[in-house]
This record gives C-alpha cells, structure tokens and sequence, in this order.
C-alpha cells in the first residue's frame, strides 16, 4: 500500500504540472489582452489594475530565473520547438526546469513513504516520463485538429481570394474568423510578417512548427504561385478536396482498426489490474514476486515484453493514408 501511495503522489504531482503549464498559457493570453489596451485596441475608458501576483505567478517566476542558465544548452533550444508544437508558451528551458522539480518532489516524498531509494528513483523517472507524454499527446491532439480545420481554410482562403481578397487579407481573416489551433497558427505567421520576416520564411516557419504532410503540400503549392503564377483560389480548391478526401479516409481506417487499438490497450492494462485485485483478495499472493530478486527480474522482464507487445499492436494498428 505504500507503493500505491507513491504513485498516488506522483499523479498528483503530475496533475499539478498540467496546472501550471495550463496556467501559463492562460496567464500569456492576459498578458496579450492588456498589451491589447495599452496598444488602443480594446478602448481607453479604464486602465486595468495591475493584478496581483499568485503562487503560481511567483513559481513560473522562479522557473524562469533558473532557466536563464539554461538556454546556452543546445537541447534546451531544440525543445523550444517542441513547446511551440504543443501550444504551450514557455521555453524548452523552462519545461526541463519544471520536469525535474516535478520528478524531485515526488522522488521525495516517494522515498519518505517508502523508505526505498530504488522506489524513490522509479517514481521520479515515471514523472519525467509522464511530462513528456503529456507534451507529446498536445503535439498529437493540436495536429490532428489542424489538419480536420485545413480543409475549411483553404476553403475560406479561396472564396475570400475570389472576392477580391489577397492572399495576406486572407490569411489575416483566418486569424481572425477560425477556431484555435489553426488560426494562432495563421496569428503568429501575420505577426512574423509585421515584424519584417519575409512571406516564404515565414510560412516555412509555420509548415516546421504544425509539422503535417496536408500543409506541407499547401504552402509548396502558394510558393510554386507565387514564383510562377497562376489561379491560387483554384489550386486551393483542387488541395482542399484532396484533403477532405484524406480525412475521410483516415476516419474510416481509424474505424476499422478501432478493435485492434482497443486490444492492445486491454492487454496492457490486465495484468496490473489482475495484481492490483490479487493484491485487494489475497494481499501473501504476490509477496514472493516482491520480495525475492527473481520476483522482481520476472516483474521487469514481464513489463518490458508487455511494453513490446502493445507498440508492436500500436504499430500494426498504424496505417499511413
């Protein structure tokens, strides 16, 4: 039981990072609200008072001061990009800040609880690991729903080019009109462009950070335009129903291999459970296991072949369309 309150400890922890990344991309959109006013964009009758600081507030502070000693780490800098995937607005300095004081804490209190070093350095690891799977699956989520909001994009960029609209006031109305993610996506790229970063670096930028095959053929479609002329409207129209089509496609392979994805899902998660009711029903069953060293070089072997079998599933499951 002191082993379930560990990892009870480090979810919550865990739950507690998630708070803070969300919190500050919450806290960044205010701060762009108030630069908003000051910039004469949401009127002049009241200026906001300055708000005041939260233990949130003075945590990302802190994280912030010991990142600054590390954005000479080339790694720190190549997570950057990673962050910017997910939609969170911090540094990739400041994520590694925060996955080690999350993996410390819950070290911590793991090696109080448990008396165990060993435990104590799993549970951070699991941490660590935990963090990064939540980023990745940001990364994941925010691509898909790019990809399902292209096809109206490109839908709209063409009607609006055909009523007089250019490429740039188009792009801008997307940035306006559409929902997120696709339309911070278009924001940061019209943002680059006031800033004097030229149309093609700056949509190369953003083909970089969205990452997906559907607008790398988008954006190679509007430079091939605009080097050798031609109907964008229509191009994008002939895109936009290529990649309806994709989508449509995608769901119907994900449909027919919903099955396979649940099985792999099922039989990685019934041997913990068949342990954790063992544990419940007779809690001597599985003592020889724990307490023995062949015990635990059957429980490490068995995990690392369960942790085999599902990627090999996931991997039969994955079809590229």
């Amino acid at each position: 039981m002191v082993i379930v309150a560990a990892l009870l400890c480090g979810v919550l922890i865990f739950f507690l990072f998630v708070f803070f990344m969300e919190y500050s991309r919450r806290s960044r959109a205010a701060i762009n609200q108030r630069m908003r006013y000051y910039a004469g964009a949401e009127g002049r009758l009241e200026a906001p008072p300055p708000p005041e600081k939260k233990f949130a507030d003075r945590f990302m502070d802190f994280v912030r001061g010991l990142a600054k000693k590390l954005q000479n780490v080339r790694k720190a800098e190549g997570l950057d990009l990673t962050m910017q995937q997910a939609g969170l607005p911090i540094l990739g300095s400041e994520f590694i800040i925060m996955a080690l004081i999350g993996a410390l804490i819950t070290g911590l209190v793991s090696f109080f609880l448990t008396l165990n070093a060993f435990t104590a350095i799993l549970v951070a690891l699991a941490t660590v690991l935990a963090e990064w799977c939540y980023i990745q699956i940001r990364i994941t989520n925010r691509r898909k729903a790019f990809v399902n909001q292209l096809g109206d994009c490109l839908t709209m960029v063409a009607n609006a080019m055909r009523a007089g609209f250019s490429f740039l006031q188009a792009m801008e109305l997307i940035s306006r009109e559409m929902e997120p993610p696709i339309s911070e996506e278009f924001a940061k790229v019209m943002r680059d462009m006031n800033l004097g970063t030229r149309m093609e670096e700056a949509l190369e930028q953003m083909d970089t950070r969205v990452n997906s095959p559907d607008f790398s053929l988008v954006v190679t479609a509007v430079l091939i335009q605009r080097q050798v002329g031609g109907n964008l409207a229509q191009i994008l129209d002939t895109i936009s129903d290529t990649i309806n089509d994709r989508i449509r496609m995608r769901r119907e392979v994900m449909a027919l291999t919903a099955q396979g994805r649940a099985s792999g899902w099922i039989l990685a998660a019934l041997p913990f459970a068949v342990a954790f009711l063992l544990n419940i029903v007779n809690p001597n069953y599985l003592k020889p296991l724990l307490n023995s060293d062949v015990g635990r070089m059957a429980i490490a072997g068995a995990i690392v072949l369960e942790i085999i079998g599902f990627l090999v599933i996931q991997r039969i499951v994955d079809i590229d369309v």
